[in-house]
């Protein structure tokens, strides 16, 4: 048999990839969703606040906006840290994960496009659940509305929702989402799986914000798949909670 040219390839083999790093384990990758979901960092966190002294209710047993605050702006340093580093040991970029590769004005106007139809969402939404469930909102009034009062409590809520929510929990997502559809080949199932968790952080608001939210977070979820950056989503997010904030604090 004749010798095979090093420069030759034999039919249809150009076309399979070579591997250029082994799969890592599904069972870390899952440790890394689990860890990052939110979860354990605020539970945690909340335990370490009230060993400080910092109790989660005040003394007329409303929730404490001291609390509040510390808790959520603790846990997006922790876990964006957290999330970056874990991409970083994997040999992976941040920027690419969380920021992408489009340009970023132009993500930030898919956000603001966004807005008018993530309200038309929740209106629809709403007003379905209040037609057809309306056992669902068990929860008159929203607890975290308590702790608006004055102008200060606005200002300082203002930075704490586009902070802890828009940046946070967008960054957040697109990570998990990462992990669902780069590691485990799932982007479905992972898109299912963080609306329903960012639904059940939110039912302190009731059951009918629970569902909103899911329906929020998967909306967020998909612009995040789609555009493979969490700029649009982390914009509307901002834009969102700003506004509901805002009709909260005149009504």
């Amino acid at each position: 048999m004749l010798p095979v040219p090093s420069d030759h390839i034999e039919p249809g083999l150009e076309t399979v990839p070579l591997p250029t790093t082994p799969p890592r384990p599904r069972s870390q990758v899952w440790t890394e969703i689990v860890v990052c979901s939110g979860y354990p960092t605020q539970i945690v966190l909340g335990a370490l606040l009230k060993d400080l002294g910092i109790a989660p209710l005040t003394t007329d047993g409303s929730l404490s906006a001291t609390f509040v605050f510390a808790l959520s702006l603790a846990d997006t340093v922790v876990l964006i840290s957290l999330a970056s580093w874990l991409l970083i040991r994997n040999g992976e970029r941040p920027r690419d994960v969380f920021l992408g590769r489009r340009s970023l004005s132009e993500e930030a106007v898919v956000g603001v496009l966004s807005v008018p139809f993530v309200v038309a969402l929740v209106l629809a939404l709403s007003l379905t659940i209040r037609a057809v469930v309306p056992f669902m909102r068990n929860v008159p009034v929203n607890p975290l509305e308590g702790m608006l009062g004055t102008q200060t409590g606005l200002l300082a809520f203002l930075f704490v929702v586009i902070v802890a929510g828009g940046l946070r929990e967008e960054l957040q997502r697109a990570f998990l989402l990462h992990r669902f559809r780069h590691d485990l080949g799932q982007a479905g199932m992972g898109l299912v799986i963080t609306s329903l968790a960012f639904g059940l952080g939110h039912t302190l608001q009731g059951w009918d914000a629970a569902i909103l939210t899911g329906a929020l977070g998967a909306t967020w979820g998909v612009l995040y798949l789609t555009r493979g950056s969490a700029v649009a989503s982390i914009v509307s997010h901002s834009l969102f909670n700003s506004g509901e904030l805002l009709r909260a604090f005149v009504r």
